[in-house]
């Protein structure tokens, strides 16, 4: 059975309150539960987390080498910031899917950018919450043709 993180970083503890006409009204609670049961379509077994820290996103993608098959990750802001989380997801050596709810490449410029884009298999980005399942059906994937 694989074994895959589901990782969010900060501020997607809000969905389902802020700014739900860009993030809709699902709660990350509701993300996490349709996660699980796509998962279970799947026979795989998904580790859901969220933080707004920095050192404690990188601390579970450290400890997720030994631990897990792959790693999907919304890193929220982090995205467009933190070398220190891409440079945890290559130490980790696992294959790596990018999902954002909102298209970040039709909103402000900076948001173009994405740090984990540079070492991610791919990114989803758009689908709103469906953006967390396509990105789990693509790490499926990804994982059967290892």
């Amino acid at each position: 059975m694989y074994k895959i993180l589901i990782l969010n970083g900060p501020n997607l503890n809000m969905l389902g309150v802020r700014q739900p006409d860009i993030y809709g009204s699902e709660s990350l609670s509701d993300i996490e539960s349709r996660c699980r049961v796509e998962a279970q379509t799947m026979s795989v077994d998904v580790t859901c987390r969220q933080s707004n820290y920095e050192g404690e996103l990188v601390e579970w993608v450290q400890k997720a080498r030994d631990t897990m098959n792959g790693i999907l990750v919304n890193a929220g802001a982090y995205t467009h910031t933190s070398i220190a989380l891409l440079d945890a997801l290559r130490a980790a050596e696992l294959p790596v899917v990018e999902v954002h709810m909102s298209n970040i490449h039709a909103r402000e410029k900076f948001r173009h950018q994405s740090f984990i884009s540079l070492m991610a298999a791919g990114m989803v980005c758009g689908f709103g919450s469906y953006s967390y399942i396509l990105g789990l059906k693509a790490m499926y994937n990804i994982l059967q043709e290892l």
